[in-house]
């Protein structure tokens, strides 16, 4: 007698397979703790829901009043019923980029190290003291800046003016760089100054994101890398960098969502000015954030409803960054490990 194997019918390739529905046990803990995470998550929600509303219904009456010469506007005189966000959305986009420009490197440069060099010992204490960054208060970071930051860095920008002016964003209007006598004024309240400042504030913030990317790098994948003979560095620059790439870019964007809103230490280091300023280096500039500071003491109610329309406009670009950068991390490889 010859024994028969029957082979079962092989499924159609297009067929659809529905994922196996998982049923909760019914535990009470579990009900609870389900519960209280959607009801956390419908509040921020309804916060963010209603901060936007807020902002809305206070702006109506500056916005009605200047129309859409609210975006093209460079002067703030609302009193004149002449107003508008041109020079401050430039100021702030450009102080957000000068501090991503010195923050990154510096938040992927610790986050390397933390990760894949520091000693074992030592490895906690960096990042307890990295994360404290985070915790110092702005107004702290603003008066260093201020006192101790600012007088060395105005060499600095001299430098650049010296060498360098011929790049338009370096040039400064009214300074001679070839004068030996000429005053430090000119550079001692600018964009270049308070980015730097502002780098330092989020560098904590963009490491944290850079740092856990890295730490979830597949370890058969390093354990490959080096059974190749493949060096640290090499293991860096194939396997943890390029899982890394989504924590790189969502760390980042979120640093210059951090940057873009930050308020007390612009306010302390640069010298307000309602003009589109292009160059950085150069003594004035604002930003939304610092103008709310400046003018809100002192508005009228048109005032105050123009500002309120400045604040709309930095928390829709803020948002649109913020939403930007979790896209981004949510669909990177390092992103999705993160959510396994």
């Amino acid at each position: 007698m010859t024994a028969t194997t029957v082979i079962p019918p092989a499924a159609p390739e297009d067929e659809h397979i529905t994922p196996r529905a998982l049923t909760g046990s019914g535990d009470p803990a579990d009900r609870i703790f389900r519960g209280s995470a959607r009801t956390a998550g419908a509040a921020v929600l309804l916060v963010m829901t209603l901060v936007g509303v807020f902002l809305g219904v206070r702006a109506v009456k500056a916005l009605d009043d200047a129309g859409w010469a609210f975006l093209a506007t460079s002067a703030w005189e609302p009193d004149s019923h002449n107003f508008g966000v041109a020079a401050v959305l430039v100021g702030t986009l450009l102080i957000g980029g000068v501090a991503i420009f010195f923050a990154l490197p510096l938040a992927m440069g610790t986050a390397l190290y933390i990760t894949e060099y520091a000693p074992r010992r030592i490895k906690q204490t960096l990042i307890s003291l990295v994360d404290l960054m985070a915790a110092v208060p702005s107004v702290v970071y603003g008066l260093w800046g201020l006192f101790l930051f600012q007088p060395h860095v105005v060499g600095l920008s001299r430098w650049l003016t010296t060498y360098l002016g011929w790049f338009p964003p370096f040039a400064v209007d009214g300074d001679d760089p070839s004068d030996p006598l000429s005053p430090n004024t000119f550079y001692t309240s600018s964009t270049f100054i308070a980015g730097m400042v502002v780098a330092l504030m989020v560098t904590p913030i963009a490491c944290s994101v850079m740092r856990e990317a890295f730490a979830q790098a597949p370890p058969g994948e390093r354990e490959g890398a080096f059974a190749l003979g493949a060096t640290p560095w090499g293991v860096i620059r194939s396997v943890v960098l390029p899982f890394g790439r989504g924590g790189i870019i969502g760390g980042t964007m979120l640093g210059l969502g951090r940057a873009l809103g930050e308020t007390i230490a612009v306010y302390l280091i640069i010298s307000p000015v309602f003009v589109i300023q292009p160059h950085i280096l150069q003594n004035g500039t604002i930003s939304v954030s610092a103008l709310i500071a400046l003018r809100y003491g002192s508005a009228s109610p048109l005032g105050i409803s123009a500002l309120m329309a400045a604040g709309l406009t930095l928390f829709l670009m803020t948002l649109v960054v913020n939403f930007i950068a979790s896209s981004v991390v949510a669909r990177s490889r390092s992103g999705a490990g993160a959510d396994a």
